[in-house]
């Protein structure tokens, strides 16, 4: 169980900081014009880089603690973390009547599920 737990959270530490970076670096006006970030248009830039920063942080924060054996439990604390993100992704997507990420979203938030429920209860470091 160990081994799958750290190929998931290798997977939404690889998906979130790649999305994080992008939402952290790019102007709003870009991210506007790029068809999978439809969304941003309903929120202010500032907003759009917190999010980007938050799924840095936690992709960070999924990995980095284990490995290093320095604060642990913040491995489940980013999971749970990214599973609130995931909440609040669908419910814009929803908003927005986007049904496709919707799904991804829901994909990504049984992941995060997975990790911080298992990290937090019998498979704990």
């Amino acid at each position: 169980m160990n081994v799958v737990l750290w190929i998931a959270a290798g997977l939404l530490a690889a998906i979130f900081l790649m999305g994080g970076l992008v939402k952290a670096t790019q102007s709003k006006e870009k991210l506007v014009t790029d068809p999978r970030m439809g969304w941003t248009v309903d929120f202010p830039a500032g907003l759009i880089k917190t999010i980007g920063i938050l799924e840095v942080l936690a992709a960070i924060g999924l990995i980095l603690p284990a490995v290093l054996d320095i604060a642990p439990i913040l491995v489940p604390l980013a999971a749970t973390g990214l599973v609130i993100v995931m909440i609040g992704a669908i419910v814009v997507h929803a908003r927005r009547k986007e049904y496709q990420p919707v799904v991804m979203n829901v994909v990504l938030l049984v992941l995060a599920a997975f990790v911080a429920i298992f990290r937090f209860g019998p498979n704990a470091f």
